[in-house]
C-alpha cells in the first residue's frame, strides 16, 4: 500500500470509531481536550479515565443526573 492510501484508511477508521462512539452517546475525548484547551485554557482537563467515568455517570443518571438513553 502507498502511504497516501494507508493514511486515508487510518483516517476513515478514526472517523468510523468516532461516529460509533457518538451513536451510542459517548463523546470523543480528543474533541473534549481540544475544546477545553481552546475555550477554557486556565482550567484543568480531565484525564481519560475521569472523562469516561463522568460521561458514563451522566449517561446513566448517576447522582440525579439526566438519563439520556432510549430504554
Amino acid at each position: 500500500m502507498t502511504n497516501a492510501l494507508l493514511s486515508s484508511l487510518k483516517a476513515a477508521g478514526r472517523t468510523a470509531l468516532r461516529t460509533a462512539r457518538l451513536m451510542i452517546g459517548f463523546p470523543d475525548y480528543d474533541t473534549y481536550v481540544r475544546h477545553r484547551r481552546a475555550v477554557h485554557p486556565d482550567e484543568d482537563v480531565m484525564t481519560y479515565e475521569e472523562f469516561f467515568r463522568e460521561r458514563q455517570a451522566s449517561r446513566y443518571g448517576v447522582n440525579g443526573g439526566k438519563i439520556s438513553r432510549c430504554c
